[in-house]
């Protein structure tokens, strides 16, 4: 695990897409695991910049998001569809049909998660996962718990995670209760995984990740195990480290 503290967001985010934009440079039919949240966006900002300067191509890659809401109406603001089209793909020469989310509005998602595990299958594995981390140590929406599932399933969103992302809806009430999301067997599959973390606030959860105990009860502690982890951190983040 090689991990980087960076004192000014330039860096940070001109680190991040270096790393994405040399993949593609090597391999341009790469298969990208993204994410959403406020961590890449200027990750993704800067890839967008380097694209429309000729820099990086993704005109041959593929996209698999993590994760995606249950039950937002199609083209609302706050779904991670939404998310990724206007912070990343409308602004790149990617092509949409090789842009995968999962469908939050499947009318039936058990059917919707075997279906993205057979695409992942199928056209994998990722060669770089972005994640993030959540103040209780979640990937994706894998929630802490007494035991973890491997393939993409629906999970029920703890108070916790809603209640962080209900700055995004107008109120708590409004915030979705389930989500689709890849399972951490799914994450771990990827040839390599980028783990994005900013704010002081997720600097006690980022040090018991990367330096605790490997447990369920920290998803995020599992990335341990994985053998090509680059982390990310600005400075508030990494203060523990």
């Amino acid at each position: 695990m090689n991990i980087y503290t960076f004192q000014h967001e330039a860096d940070f985010n001109a680190t991040g897409a270096g790393l994405i934009a040399s993949l593609l440079h090597t391999k341009p039919r790469a298969v990208l695991g993204l994410a959403t949240g406020s961590s890449p966006i200027g990750i993704y900002q800067r890839l967008i910049e380097m694209n429309q300067k000729g820099l990086v191509s993704f005109a041959k890659a593929s996209s698999y998001n993590l994760d995606e809401y249950v039950g937002l109406p199609e083209g609302h603001p706050e779904s991670y569809r939404s998310f990724m089209n206007e912070k990343l793909f409308n602004h790149i020469d990617i092509k949409i049909e090789n842009t995968h989310v999962p469908d939050g509005n499947a009318a039936d998602l058990e059917a919707e998660c075997q279906k993205y595990d057979a695409m992942l299958e199928a056209n994998g594995p990722v060669d770089l996962q972005i994640l993030g981390i959540g103040h209780n140590g979640h990937i994706g929406f894998n929630e802490p718990d007494e035991s973890l599932i491997g393939g993409t399933h629906v999970v029920k969103l703890q108070e916790k995670t809603r209640t962080a992302n209900a700055r995004f809806f107008p109120s708590l009430d409004d915030v979705p209760t389930q989500a689709i999301t890849m399972g951490v067997g799914s994450i771990l599959k990827a040839k390599q995984i980028m783990l994005l973390v900013r704010g002081e606030d997720k600097a006690e959860i980022v040090k018991r990740a990367l330096t605790g105990p490997i447990t369920s009860q920290c998803p995020a502690s599992l990335l341990q195990c994985h053998p090509n982890v680059v982390v990310l951190l600005d400075q508030g983040a990494g203060r523990l480290i």
